[in-house]
Order: structure tokens, then sequence, then C-alpha cells
């Protein structure tokens, strides 16, 4: 399965990539209005928007911190929550002061720039960054199953929340879950092979030291 999670990578690359040379072009716009016309006022799936929040994000990354510190002594694991999430906010931030693309004209008072969402982006990051590690300590497929499809259908109905409110357009949160999902990738890459180099020289270690 996870051979699947690589070549999608790419493709949501290339499709963020896509988003942004094109979200002027009157085909994106027509999505978004429809998508506004659809989502708009929904209040139910308006008051999802509080996962993707900052004080839940920062509350739960610190909770997984711990976790990783004190009952797993991951030391690279907790850098895997600062590069996915506290890196990936800060990437998203950039990209807003770069692409300087206004919000929806209902702006709630908001000052930031509007592409691409952050609560799309950071918000997946941190929730798949706590899907991985929660599924890497269970040994039921099961269960892993559902954590994982508890995360993704979390992170779409937190980015959808941002259209239903209108503080953003359908263009920013698929471009926000997008880029969200390829450097969620890129950390779980770089860990995983640190990972099994670590494995190695361990092995190796042992070896050395009780010969057969």
């Amino acid at each position: 399965m996870r051979h699947l999670f690589y070549p999608l990578a790419i493709a949501t690359l290339l499709g963020f990539f896509a988003i942004l040379v094109n979200y002027p072009e009157k085909a994106i716009i027509q999505i978004d209005q429809q998508a506004a016309e659809l989502l708009g006022g929904q209040r139910l799936l308006d008051s999802m928007s509080f996962i993707g929040e900052p004080w839940m994000i920062a509350g739960v990354s610190l909770v997984l911190l711990i976790y990783l510190w004190l009952f797993r002594k991951n030391y690279r694991g907790m850098l895997f929550v600062f590069l996915a999430v506290g890196v990936g906010n800060v990437l998203n931030q950039l990209m807003k002061e770069w692409f300087e693309r206004p919000r929806p004209d209902l702006q709630h008072g908001l000052e930031s720039f509007s592409f691409p969402s952050n609560h799309a982006m950071v918000g997946l990051l941190y929730l798949f960054t706590l899907a991985y590690f929660l599924s890497e300590a269970s040994a039921s497929r099961k269960i892993k199953a559902f954590i994982w499809l508890a995360a993704v259908a979390l992170s779409v109905l937190v980015a959808l929340s941002r259209v239903a409110g209108g503080e953003h357009y359908f263009s920013d949160i698929t471009a926000g879950l997008f880029a969200g999902y390829a450097w969620f990738v890129a950390i779980a890459v770089w860990y995983e092979l640190r990972e099994r180099q670590f494995r190695k020289r361990a092995a190796e270690r042992e070896k050395e030291e009780f010969p057969e």
C-alpha cells in the first residue's frame, strides 16, 4: 500500500503547481464559485474548522512530542513532528506571502493571504503525522486502516470547512491538501531511510560484538 503513497505525492505536488499557475483562469474561478455556492453557509461543516486551528495543532503536536520522548524514546520521531508540522507551517506562511492571493470577499477580518490554505495544509500535516505514529504503534491492520481513514476524513472536512465559512476558495484548500501531502511524504521518506540506516548500523555493531 505504501508504494502507492510515493507516486501519489508526486502527483499531488504537480497538482499543486497546476493550481498555482491556473487559479486566475476562468475554469478554476467557476469551480471556486460553484463550491462556494454548494458549501457556503453549511454551519455543521463550518464548525469543523476548529480541528485545524493553531491552538489545536500546537496542542496535539505537543502531546505527540511528549509521547515520543517519554514513552518511545524516539528522538528522530520528534524531529519528524518538528519538520512536518513546524517547518510545514513556516512553508505555508512563506507561500502565502509570496503568492499574495487575496481572500474571498467575505474575509471575517482575516488579514493573511489566501493561497494555499493553512488549515488544509498544516491540518493535514499534523493529522497525518499523528496517524503515522499511532498506526506504527499498532499491530492490527484494521486499527491501522481505521486510523488512516479517520485522518483522511478529518483533513478533508477541515479543508472544506474553510470554504463553508467563506475564508478560502476551493482552489486554496485543494492546493493546501496537495502541498501538505507532498511535504508529509517527503518527511516520511527521510524518516524511514534514517530508521533503516540506524537499524543496519545497530545490527552491524551487534554482529561485531557477538560474532558467531
